[in-house]
């Protein structure tokens, strides 16, 4: 029997780690569980300072004993952080304070009661929403891989345990052939969710028949897309999963090392990884003879000073062994010559945390879940001008109208859709004619954008598509590692074609000249990355062409964004005086006039800041 007091026990077989999980679960109780959004952005908000607050609570109430406080991963509605729930009743209270601490034990803990100003309101009825599975956000998500987030702390071994963490890796140690586990993910239908969207289990088994004893496997948790987040709060706030998608990995295709490449600004997930690594090779799950079978698989971190270009797996490769992050030809396979020029499989956080899943419940089961070649669920950051911003992980093959407007809650003030860039800041821009494109790795490429990682950016009205083309490519020229000519050179001169249609030196022969120049990128490039950095303004000049036409020909930017070819102007029949412009413009470029006399703007002070238009609640201020 296996003593669950002692925290560094070793499990020495299968039955072990069975015997140790019912003991856990065995001990579970019945009590209420105070959970903390502890992921990256609550912390920002006070997630800490909150929880220690419930813990005081709690012991001031003489509660200690019949109510836990728990700090987990993020819980993916970050735009209403602090998130606390309440369960097993799942009572969702959003952008908690430490003030409401003491009422939310005393009313709801105590006495049962709901505390309506700290729920969630759709914006649309106004209706209040208890539980947090009730709340739109949440209702069409199937959260098969980051759902656990919300449960577990991700600092404790046994709480992964206790949920069914490491089954599926008892499962394959005890009775499943290498072979056989690489047959398992390959009729599962996983695809890479780090951007390329290759056959998982064809990529495991390219690594299985590589010649040679020594083979590595690494997990890729560099997310440098400007808005996505997902890797790095799966590696915070479930490191575990992560860590027996790598063991099974190494089982399948004969490795012995392995490696998280992990960025150094991650400090929670950096943390959150080293305790799980080391929990796990105290309990024999990681390490030397692994649940007692022979097999040995140890993980070291390695981590990356920020580099986009580092996402790329050559590059990656080349940061690990402590040379420059550059691509290589990609010709040369890694599952072939990866690390060291040794064989090597690279998966990212999200593919490798499906992987237990799809042990535990089967390949069929998995199948079934997606679209033809699009299986499972994918998670996204959802960011951008959208009421409900976060995490979510949704089944391939909903549309993108669902996911903005059921999910996203759609777009506030008002304000129109206009676009949505999908594949990170070399995927493409859809417009509103493609809201019920059903998104997978297939339709998102033939619309002209790609799946990428996961970020998902939300346009308004309000944006201009040629700004929004040339911010992307401005990121791109930044992050080139600059080895090949195509990137390092197409990019500069791609920003520099922008940079002149945005001043109103536009030329009619620009929109083809950045085709062309889109094009060769994508032929000539070295790695991926350069050969995608063409689809910003390609997809932008493909679906919103008009607004390429308008800075050029007529010098006019329609969205009003572009600060050389727009002017401010009062609209005097709306104007009463009221100065509130005067006093937010810092260039004294308005004049009061008389009381209740429109104001006066002079164009030759005006520097086209747009205070004036963001304080007029009079619609005054018109730009044009």
């Amino acid at each position: 029997m296996v003593n669950i007091e002692m925290e560094t026990c070793r499990l020495t077989d299968y039955a072990d780690l069975e015997s140790y999980r019912a003991n856990l679960q065995a001990k579970k109780t019945e009590n209420k569980v105070i959970t903390i959004c502890c992921g990256t952005g609550c912390l920002a908000y006070g997630a800490s300072k909150i929880g220690q607050s419930f813990k005081d609570e709690i012991k001031n109430q003489g509660l200690e004993g019949t109510v836990s406080v728990k700090f987990t991963g993020c819980q993916g509605f970050c735009e209403r952080g602090p998130l606390v729930v309440i369960r097993p009743e799942n009572i969702l209270y959003q952008r908690v304070k430490p003030e409401d601490v003491s009422r939310i034990v005393t009313e709801t803990i105590r006495n049962d009661l709901i505390l309506d100003d700290l729920l969630y309101t759709i914006p649309s009825t106004n209706e209040k929403v208890r539980c947090e599975e009730d709340v739109p956000f949440y209702k069409k998500q199937l959260r098969l891989v980051f759902g656990t987030n919300g449960y577990i702390d991700p600092t404790s071994l046994d709480d992964y345990i206790q949920a069914g963490g490491y089954q599926a890796l008892n499962k394959v140690l005890s009775s499943m052939s290498p072979d056989e586990v690489v047959d398992e993910i390959k009729i599962s239908g996983l695809r890479g969710r780090g951007g390329g969207g290759f056959a998982t289990g064809a990529k495991w088994e390219i690594t299985r028949e590589a010649p040679g004893e020594l083979k590595y496997v690494i997990c890729n948790c560099d997310e440098g897309d400007p808005g996505a987040f997902m890797d790095r709060s799966l590696m915070e706030g479930n490191p575990h999963s992560i860590i027996e998608g790598m063991v099974i990995a190494a089982y399948a295709v004969g490795a012995r090392q392995g490696y998280i490449y992990i960025r150094n600004e991650y400090p929670v997930a950096l943390k959150n990884s080293e305790i799980a690594i080391k929990k796990a090779e105290e309990k024999g799950l990681l390490g030397k003879n692994i649940l007692g079978t022979g097999f040995d698989f140890s993980i070291k971190i390695s981590r990356g000073g920020g580099a986009f270009v580092c996402g790329e797996s050559t590059a990656l490769m080349a940061s690990i062994e402590g040379r420059t992050g550059e691509p290589r030809a990609n010709y040369i396979h890694t599952s072939e010559k990866g690390l060291w020029e040794r064989p090597t499989l690279l998966n990212n956080v999200e593919t490798l945390a499906n992987i237990p899943l799809i042990i535990n419940k089967g390949a069929e089961w998995f199948y079934g879940i997606g679209t033809g070649n699009s299986k499972g669920t994918k998670i996204f950051s959802l960011v951008g001008k959208v009421h409900n911003t976060g995490l979510i992980e949704v089944p391939m093959g909903i549309t993108l109208r669902e996911i903005i407007y059921e999910i996203g809650g759609g777009i506030p003030g008002g304000k129109k859709f206009k676009a949505v860039q999908t594949g990170g800041p070399s995927g493409g821009c859809l417009p509103e004619e493609k809201l019920d494109l059903s998104v997978d790795f297939d339709e998102l490429s033939r619309a002209g954008s790609m799946m990428g990682s996961g970020a998902m950016i939300v346009m308004d009205e309000d944006n201009c598509m040629v700004d929004i083309a040339r911010y992307f490519l401005s990121f791109l020229e930044e992050e080139s590692c600059g080895k090949c000519v195509p990137c390092r050179e197409g990019l500069k001169r791609m920003r520099q074609i922008l940079d002149r249609i945005i001043e109103g030196k536009g030329q009619d022969e620009d929109i083809e000249l950045l085709i062309d120049l889109s094009e060769s990128l994508t032929m000539g490039a070295l790695c991926g990355l350069g050969g995608s950095a063409g689809n910003p303004v390609l997809s932008t000049i493909r679906h919103f062409k008009d607004e390429y036409v308008a800075h050029i020909q007529e010098k006019r930017c329609p969205a009003g964004v572009c600060k050389p070819l727009i002017r401010y102007y009062i609209v005097e029949a709306n104007c009463n005086g009221c100065s509130l412009c005067i006093k937010e413009c810092p260039a004294d470029a308005i004049s009061f006039q008389g009381k209740k006399q429109p104001v006066k703007l002079d164009q030759d002070k005006c520097t086209k800041c747009g205070a004036c238009y963001d304080i007029c609640r009079l619609n005054a201020v018109e730009v044009k």
